[in-house]
């Protein structure tokens, strides 16, 4: 047995995750407000192309606004 080898009756550790809950919502958020956004501009009469665009840039935007809002 390698001193590596978790030593028997020991349960083995649990990774790291791979993104932290703060991260995971605000990513979530963002995703959300870009997803209304765009739907409402594709409802509102716009070409399909506008309302993907309104959509990413309200997204992307939302990213930063929201890692300074949620602590």
């Amino acid at each position: 047995m390698t001193p590596s080898d978790p030593t028997p009756g020991t349960p083995p550790t649990d990774p790291a995750p791979l993104l932290t809950v703060r991260t995971t919502v605000v990513l979530l958020s963002a995703a959300v407000i870009g997803l209304v956004t765009g739907g409402l501009a594709f409802l509102g009469g716009g070409p399909t192309a506008g309302a993907v665009l309104a959509g990413l840039t309200a997204s992307g935007a939302g990213v930063p606004a929201l890692h300074k809002l949620i602590r």
